[in-house]
């Protein structure tokens, strides 16, 4: 994928602030590994995330990114270690998988809108489903997260009209009508031509600043630097770097991601 932002460090965007401080975090992933038959995706993870912390990993393909987040939304089961999301043990019991799905949204890299509905439908449907919210009061909601994302003029048009670019912000605006504690982004700017990416980008960053807890996997390395609180860098199913935006691009501490980064912020 393109690298269509300027990386260039600056005292603004280098001046980053410090994780919130918890007592207990809000993710908490110890010794997780998931295998694929013999391909073993995850291996031996420990991840803990703090309310309000923005995340972003970033690796190779293949290195484990996008298991670690389907792992966290319960959509894929890992089969060692503990993975504790708001207090929730993610395990086989579906009150558990029911209670963990309304308070993490997570964003996918296709926009997964049906067709049928309109963009105002799209949204009203879970939180009048899920958490059975008068019809009334879902739209109102509804209305407010399109105006959030800036395509509250697209309410009554269906997702084949809108662009990649405003499909993806409904996406988006969907999962926040669950009123999430964390949202997770897997690659949400990979489908999208790269003059639609920006668009994309500012609604999470806007998201960021609100004080939302993210978890973003993705390549957009500016992205990174400007919003994330902390960067990690996964491959062979393993976290191999952490740290914050500034150390991770300015003195990367493995050749492993000494080479992944020149790569990137190069191609």
């Amino acid at each position: 994928m393109a690298i269509t932002e300027n990386l260039t460090s600056s005292a603004e965007n280098g001046a980053h602030r410090s994780a919130p401080a918890s007592a207990q975090p809000i993710i908490d992933m110890q010794g997780v590994s998931k295998w694929f038959a013999t391909f073993r995706a995850l291996d031996d993870v420990h991840l803990q995330v703090a309310a309000g912390e923005k995340v972003v990993i970033c690796g190779p393909s293949g290195s484990g990114k996008s298991t670690l987040i389907r792992c966290l939304a319960r959509l894929e089961k890992h089969e060692q270690g503990e993975i504790v999301v708001d207090g929730v043990v993610l395990n086989d019991d579906r009150a558990s998988v029911q209670q963990l799905r309304r308070e993490v949204g997570m964003v996918f890299q296709q926009f997964n809108l049906f067709p049928h509905l309109s963009v105002l439908d799209n949204l009203m449907l879970a939180p009048m489903k899920v958490r059975g919210l008068p019809k009334e009061e879902t739209q109102a909601l509804s209305m407010q997260y399109l105006e959030r994302v800036g395509i509250a003029e697209q309410a009554h048009k269906f997702p084949g009209q809108l662009s990649g670019g405003q499909q993806q912000r409904v996406a988006i605006a969907r999962s926040l009508c669950m009123r999430p504690k964390i949202m997770l982004f897997d690659e949400p700017t990979s489908a999208l031509d790269p003059e639609m990416i920006m668009e994309v980008l500012q609604v999470m960053e806007d998201l960021a600043k609100d004080g939302m807890t993210m978890i973003c996997v993705t390549h957009e390395m500016g992205f990174a630097r400007r919003a994330a609180d902390k960067v990690i860098f996964m491959d062979h199913g393993r976290i191999v770097e952490s740290a914050a935006p500034e150390a991770f691009f300015r003195s990367p501490q493995t050749a492993r991601c000494k080479e992944f980064l020149g790569r990137i912020l190069h191609h």
